[in-house]
Order: structure tokens, then sequence, then C-alpha cells
């Protein structure tokens, strides 16, 4: 089997996805429509022309714009479902969502109207073809501990539907030991904890996130290598990295796919998993970033196959789940 086709066929899992990045500009308009919500762009076209970005503040500013046209349970239905169909085209078997209940909730909308809409789609992905998924709380880094409070506050009664809380948004100037406290009360309340991470921050911010947040994972993490400390213990305590490939040429992290240093990571005995981030606003779901990034960096099929084994053992899945398909991937031809 090629590598391409070994990609599209091999099960993996989506550690690191954004619902609301995966509105596809289509959907935005239907919504916007349906829901009688103005919007700048004209057309779809106008809006993917929009998604030329410097860095991950550019980014940000269009992504909350589309955000704003959420509005009930069933457009949260709708965005999800349509995700959960990219994933089953591109043999995702497992995703661990990430969801900005804080985007939603400042423009009025309750948090269980987003939480049921994303929660009902997840619920008919697994009832109709058999994915299995887990859901993440995100802080918005930009806003104030404060308000990550009132977030989690308004959490609890959903809280046996939701496996972690992250931390993303606006990564400089906003380190993890912000939110210090708010994890701390996470943890007490029984969820995991995850954050982005060595994106566009230093690799101190890594640390925070291991050492103040404790969190099981990094997401993003591509900094990690700049501290020959901090990697030493990323590899040998196989901290997972969730990293995204197309975001982050899209975003500048890297000039381009072939200067990203995911392959070093890999090479060098990290848990690092491939991700689509934001694929509506990125220009691709997790097959696109895992054929790009092959052609781009020559990774071929024992790399595809040490890709996918990472994204089922950095889930949260129980040791059960994740080593029945482990197994599965070692046994395919």
């Amino acid at each position: 089997m090629n590598t391409q086709e070994l990609i599209r066929k091999i099960p993996k899992a989506e550690l690191h996805l954004h619902i609301e990045g995966s509105l596809e500009p289509e959907l935005m308009f239907e919504i916007a429509r349906r829901n009688r919500i103005p919007i700048r762009f004209k057309s779809v076209e106008e809006v993917r022309a929009a998604y030329s970005f410097h860095n991950l503040q550019s980014f940000l500013d269009i992504y909350y714009e589309g955000a704003k046209v959420l509005m009930v349970e069933q457009d949260f239905y709708d965005l999800t479902r349509a995700y959960l169909l990219r994933c089953k085209e591109d043999h995702v078997v497992h995703t661990e969502i990430f969801f900005d209940p804080q985007t939603h909730t400042q423009r009025g909308v309750p948090f269980e109207t987003v939480f049921k809409g994303i929660h009902r789609a997840l619920e008919d992905g697994q009832k109709e073809w058999g994915m299995t998924s887990k859901l993440i709380l995100c802080f918005l880094r930009h806003l104030s501990e404060e308000d990550a409070f009132q977030t989690l506050r308004e959490a609890i009664p959903f809280k046996k539907h939701i496996v972690a809380v992250g931390l993303d948004s606006s990564e400089v100037g906003h380190p993890p030991s912000k939110f210090k406290r708010v994890f701390e009360a996470a943890l007490a309340e029984g969820f995991l904890a995850v954050a982005h991470a060595g994106e566009e921050g230093p690799p101190s911010y890594i640390h925070e996130a291991l050492d103040l947040l404790h969190v099981k994972r990094i997401d993003h993490g591509v900094r990690s290598i700049e501290d020959a400390q901090l990697f030493e213990r990323i590899v040998s305590s196989r901290i997972p990295l969730t990293v995204c490939p197309l975001s982050n040429v899209k975003l500048k992290v890297f000039q381009k796919l072939s200067d990203h240093n995911l392959r070093k990571l890999l090479d060098a005995g990290a848990c690092v998993t491939v991700n689509s981030d934001d694929p509506a606003y990125f220009g691709g779901y997790m097959n696109q970033n895992f054929l790009e990034t092959a052609s781009a960096l020559g990774l071929g099929p024992g790399e595809i196959r040490k890709l996918a084994e990472n994204s089922f053992e950095g889930s949260f899945l129980s040791d059960a789940e994740k080593q029945g398909w482990i197994k599965k991937i070692r046994e395919m031809n």
C-alpha cells in the first residue's frame, strides 16, 4: 500500500479540532439567512478570499465574526454534524472536539444551547456509524480569569459529558499561569486538562502548562524543541503534542510546510499527532493535513502508521480502546 492510499484508509483519532473552526462558508451563509444575521461578506468566494492570515490574531478576528451566526441548538448540531461527516470520509474514527462557550455566551447564547447541539450530533454520529468522541471545553485566554470561572460554573451540570478543559485563543501575552486557579478548580471537579502552548508563545508557556495547569497533553507545542530540557521531558514522559501542520503554515508559525519541524519531533521520539485545528479556515481536514505533510516532509508508510498510533495513544480513550485501534493499525497490510 503506498503512502497516499495508507493515509486514506488508516484509522485516525483527531485531538485538536475547534468545532467553530469547522464552519464552512456555505454553512455560514445558510445559518445566517436562517437566523437573519447580517454578515459583511457578499458571497462564499469573498469569505474564502478573506482567509489570508498573517498571524494568529488576524485569523481570530474573522473566526469570531463567523461564529456570531450560531444562535440556536440546531445551528450547533448542523455545524458538528457537518464536521463528523468529514471525519467519516477521512476515516477519523474518534475525535476530541474543542468548543468555546464564551464565544457564544458573550453574545447571549446560553451555555446549554451550545452544549446540547454539539452533544446531540456526537451522539447521532456514534449511533449511526460507531464514531466515538469526547468534548473539551476551552477557556478563551484573552478574557479574564473571572470569565473563565463563570464558564466553569456553567459547565458543572454537564460535566459527565465533558472530558476536559482547555485553553485557546490569543496566546502571546496570556500565559497559562493566568488561569492556574481555574484549572485547579476544574481538576477538583474531575475534569482532565489540556492547553494550547508553544504555537506563537515561548517554550516557557509549555513549562507553565505542565507545571501549573497539570495538563495531560500540549496543543501545538512545536516550539518545545527550542528548550532541550523541556523537550527531553516531553519525549521521556510521552506527553502528546497535538500538531496542526496546515494551520501552522497558514498562521506563519512556519513559512512553508517543508520548513515544519513535525518530522524532527517524530524522529526524536515525541508523541506527535497530526490534526486539522480550524479546517474551514486553514484549507484542510485530517487527510489533507496528512497528505500535504507527507509530501512536504517525505514521510513514508512507517511514519504515517506511527502518527496514527500516536493519535490513539494521546487520546482520552480507555487503554483497551487505544490498544484495540493500535492493533488494527499494526495488522493493516
